[in-house]
């Protein structure tokens, strides 16, 4: 992979890592998600305004996504309500590249060398232990069940952007279009689970996360979908995921979590893929 489109994807991991880390330390959950989707759409709007529009034929992309997304958001918001940042994190995001590189192989036709695959479930074997060795999941299923059907809708919505975004001309662009869609589609979401005026609490109790949170998940985001218009989305996807390792620093420094033995080897597992996809 191109060392800058390495470095610029690291980037976006620890911007990813972030943001994560502040909605799921949020009190209420239906608030802290619904700042990240809201938040999204300022810089949308400035994009919208600035850049040309996406290509005609990327716009059914755009509203597959969108319409994706919704599934990623619900259940991103019941693993939250679920478990610990530092269970949920680790099995949704490790799964999601696995879900990614099986649809490109099989559905898109992507050739991926042996190692590119070897790297690939090097770092998502090491983000899911991180989850999987959680006291929680073992003793919760609907932990698990809930991050790995999360896991499964950002593998889909990734390979989604990916190709969306290599023919929209702009991923800048592609993505605004499709967070403010997701933005709009998302009170359907709220209204099945029961939720009223998320909007607003957003704007009066949620300001930080709407602000700080929704401008670092748009930045990150954005930064990852460009990258797959230069590299795999597989490849890109796997790295990303990388942003455990960010998570896990958040969840010593910040929210008492310990960082242990399964912890240490699971990041040697994501520094050796990491390590594989940067020399290919």
């Amino acid at each position: 992979m191109d060392t800058k489109v390495f470095l610029i994807v690291l980037f976006s991991a620890l911007l990813h890592a972030i943001w994560n880390g502040m909605a799921s330390n949020y009190k209420d959950k239906n608030i802290s998600i619904g700042a990240i989707v809201y938040g999204h759409v300022p810089l949308c709007i400035v994009a919208v305004i600035f850049l040309p529009a996406p290509s005609i034929e990327s716009f059914p992309y755009i509203i597959l996504s969108a319409l994706i997304h919704q599934g990623y958001q619900n259940f991103l918001l019941t693993s939250y309500q679920t478990g610990k940042f530092t269970t949920v994190y680790p099995v949704a995001r490790g799964f999601g590249p696995l879900v990614a590189t099986v649809i490109s192989i099989i559905f898109l036709g992507i050739y991926l060398k042996t190692f590119t695959i070897l790297s690939i479930l090097l770092i998502s074997s090491g983000v899911i232990l991180i989850g999987l060795m959680s006291k929680s999941v073992i003793k919760n299923y609907k932990i698990l069940y809930t991050s790995l059907a999360t896991g499964i809708f950002i593998g889909i919505y990734s390979v989604v952007d990916g190709q969306g975004a290599r023919i929209s001309g702009s991923a800048i662009s592609y993505m605004s279009w499709v967070f403010i869609f997701s933005a709009l589609l998302f009170p359907i979401v709220l209204h099945f689970r029961k939720q009223k005026n998320i909007l607003k609490k957003t704007l009066t109790k949620g300001k930080f996360v709407f602000w700080i949170g929704g401008t670092f998940s748009y930045l990150a985001y954005v930064i990852t979908v460009w990258a797959f218009t230069k590299a795999p989305v597989p490849m890109v996807s796997a790295l990303r995921e990388s942003s455990i390792i960010f998570a896990i620093f958040i969840g010593y420094f910040y929210l008492k979590d310990r960082i242990n033995f399964y912890k240490l080897f699971s990041i040697l597992l994501i520094f050796l893929g990491v390590i594989g996809l940067k020399i290919l």
